[in-house]
């Protein structure tokens, strides 16, 4: 990609369905709306700015254009200021859970369709997605329920065909399209020969929902670790980080493990830290907690992270705290924050189903930019992983008991014939944001036009560009104008659309 001073064209506008868009100054007597691009075949025109546009009525459907900076000066009372001088977090990136389900689908598709969509999905000059979650073991988005170590014994452990056969294909085939794309790892259990019923009478627990982990097993599940993140290595997959358990406090997932901040803080300071460091692995970075704002509404259990960072001993092994969204509100990331303004945010997981109607963008697509997309990265988290990839027609396939049975993927892939794909809400989100936003870039100050329904949020990249993503959430469009200092424009935001931006400085 060439990038110079005013001029930045992205191969990604190469499409037949490209929209352009002449700009006008409002204060040069208005603005202009978006209009259909050149047909099927006809060249691009190459402007100063870059963008992606999508209406919740899907008029516009991550429809790519181009634009000019202004040649008057800027005098629009709905200007948004850029101020690269006030900088915040910098972005790890933006990307979807590749579950065993999502590699299942995958694996399905003709092998045209299959390379189509990834490469659309992961390509740095398309959508741009760069950080994936994969499970230690199943998740409940498994073809069955299991660990790498279900025989009795840390030596019986290996990868299981969902590994071999399913997901390390994918994430191969995306690396190969991808290679700097980012991937944590969260076990859902412990084998359950390290589970007991509870700390105190420390009665074996067979069970794949619920229980603890015993702490003589502490060693032994430090080095199922270790191992599994030496295969997942050794057949070519390097993971960036991890997180101790997914979802601590929810003991009625089909896979699960109940795990307080104080057996947290234990295992990793005790086993789980110095074994990723014995072993070449201290690189990793390790993120707590793992689950819902409102911690499920476990009064020992709040400030979860923030309780074990108390500990000298246990924080240097952490990185940070990550989070879900089931449960209490975004708020909880700034209070983190706030308190430990050292450690990292991280988003990793919200799911979209038939309870909040996902794949309906006139109900969904606004409400998860403003309190998936923006309202996470606003509130410092350096990236945004939504749940499922890719299901099926049929919202599946998923696991047992406790797993979710009305869920829809950040897209569905039709399960008569594996090539037709509908994209939801997620999809649409994350989208919007990998493909300006790119790994590195750091969020910046902006200033000026605030309205109820608008949200946005200002980056500059590594490579000398700026990013600038905004949600309209209104029933009205918007003449909204940009500016960086050295340049601006303005754009006719539509009603209830979102809309990236990427320019050169």
């Amino acid at each position: 990609m060439i990038l110079n001073k005013t001029k930045l064209l992205l191969p990604l506008l190469c499409m037949s369905f490209t929209a352009c868009m002449a700009c006008s100054d409002s204060s040069a007597g208005g603005s202009d709306e978006p209009t259909p691009g050149p047909g099927p075949g006809e060249p691009v025109a190459e402007g100063d700015v870059n963008y992606y546009l999508t209406t919740a009525n899907q008029a516009y459907d991550l429809t790519p254009g181009t634009l000019d900076f202004s040649t008057v000066d800027n005098m629009s009372p709905s200007t948004v200021r850029l101020d690269a001088a006030t900088r915040y977090q910098e972005m790890d990136g933006f990307g979807a859970a590749v579950t065993g389900s999502t590699s299942y689908n995958l694996s399905l598709m003709p092998e045209e369709a299959r390379t189509k969509f990834l490469q659309e999905t992961f390509g740095p000059d398309k959508y741009g997605f760069s950080y994936v979650r994969v499970s230690i073991g199943c998740s409940d988005f498994s073809l069955s329920d299991y660990t790498c170590c279900d025989t009795p014994g840390i030596e019986n452990f290996a990868l299981t065909t969902e590994e071999t056969k399913y997901v390390i294909p994918a994430l191969k085939q995306i690396l190969a399209i991808n290679p700097d794309l980012k991937i944590i790892a969260s076990p859902w259990t412990c084998p359950k020969w390290m589970k007991v019923e509870d700390l105190e009478s420390l009665k074996p627990y067979d069970s794949w929902t619920g229980g603890q982990l015993n702490p003589k097993y502490y060693q032994d599940y430090a080095t199922y670790f270790v191992k599994w993140l030496q295969a997942f290595k050794d057949a070519g997959v390097d993971i960036y980080a991890i997180t101790v358990e997914n979802e601590p406090l929810n003991r009625g997932n089909s896979a699960s493990l109940y795990m307080s901040w104080e057996e947290q803080r234990d295992f990793v300071k005790t086993a789980l830290g110095p074994a990723l460091q014995q072993n070449g692995f201290g690189g990793v970075k390790i993120y707590a907690f793992d689950h819902n704002y409102n911690y499920d509404n476990q009064a020992s259990q709040q400030d979860y992270s923030l309780k074990i960072f108390q500990d000298a001993d246990a924080r240097k092994y952490f990185t940070g705290t990550a989070f879900h969204d089931y449960g209490g509100t975004r708020d909880e990331l700034l209070d983190v924050h706030q308190k430990a303004p050292d450690m990292e945010l991280l988003f990793t997981e919200t799911s979209i189903g038939e309870w909040n109607n996902g794949n309906d963008l006139t109900q969904a697509l606004n409400r998860d930019m403003e309190n998936v997309a923006l309202g996470t990265v606003n509130n410092w988290c350096v990236g945004v992983i939504v749940w499922n990839l890719m299901l099926d027609s049929d919202q599946g396939p998923h696991g047992g008991p406790g797993a979710c049975a009305t869920c829809y993927g950040a897209v569905d892939v039709d399960n008569t014939n594996y090539t037709t794909i509908r994209r939801n809400s997620h999809y649409y989100i994350i989208a919007h944001l990998a493909s300006v936003v790119k790994p590195g870039a750091t969020r910046i100050g902006t200033s000026g036009y605030a309205k109820d329904g608008i949200t946005y949020a200002a980056f500059e990249n590594t490579d000398g560009t700026y990013a600038f993503v905004l949600n309209n959430a209104g029933q009205e469009a918007q003449s909204i104008t940009v500016d960086d200092g050295a340049h601006h424009f303005t754009f006719e935001v539509p009603a209830r659309a979102v809309v990236s931006y990427r320019w050169a400085k």
